[in-house]
């Protein structure tokens, strides 16, 4: 018996061996001085200092020259293709709208069915294309823009709304040129105040102070 634990100890010792582990061993009381939180000090439990494996810097290697945030261009596609969405949606709810109203009078039947499906798709067509369309131009100005100036700031948003609104209501002469203008203008320049809000507001807050 007693050679039988002896030779099962051996095994344990030979494969603790094998795996790393049949280091120098550990009292109970080393093991009660050793954090649950945080990895500074040398782990009982690993070979491995676990301070190695702290990673105090980015996960993904960039290369050289590229930006840390993406630029107009990669979000160019996501501006195009999620306003084609929204305009999709909100043009088949709208038809729905317009053809339960238009609809009223008649009875459900066939007919009724084909008019309001009708009018579901020739509006979400007419909203996806319209809002696809201020898209592919918003997001045209403002790489253009970026590249000019080589800078990206919330001045680009603003010259690059401001210029789709002239540029989409243009076929309206100049009074729809400068309406088109100061409806991208009022929009872009929203939207870059409520990004800027809590910078603004802490500024504030500071200069107070």
């Amino acid at each position: 018996m007693e050679s039988g634990g002896g030779s099962g100890n051996k095994t344990t010792g030979g494969l603790a061996g094998f795996f790393g582990a049949g280091g120098a061993g550990y009292s109970h009381a080393d093991l009660a001085g050793v954090p649950l939180t945080g990895m500074n000090p040398l782990s009982p439990y690993l070979n491995v200092d676990p301070r190695y494996l702290v990673q105090d810097t980015d996960e993904f290697i960039l290369p050289t020259g590229a930006n840390k945030t993406r630029g107009r261009f990669e979000l160019a596609f996501f501006t195009i293709g999620g306003c084609c969405m929204t305009g999709a949606a909100f043009g088949a709810m709208n038809g729905l709208r317009l053809g339960l109203k238009e609809t009223q009078n008649m009875s459900w039947s066939k007919p009724r069915n084909v008019q309001i499906l009708n009018m579901v798709t020739r509006q979400g067509a007419l909203w996806a294309n319209t809002l696809g369309s201020l898209a592919l131009l918003y997001s045209a100005f403002g790489v253009v823009i970026e590249k000019t100036r080589g800078a990206e700031d919330d001045l680009n948003t603003i010259a690059a709304g401001t210029m789709t609104g002239m540029l989409y209501k243009c076929t309206g002469g100049l009074r729809g040129v400068a309406r088109g203008g100061l409806a991208g203008l009022t929009l872009t320049s929203l939207y870059a105040l409520y990004n800027n809000w809590e910078h603004m507001k802490g500024s504030l807050l500071q200069q107070s102070l």
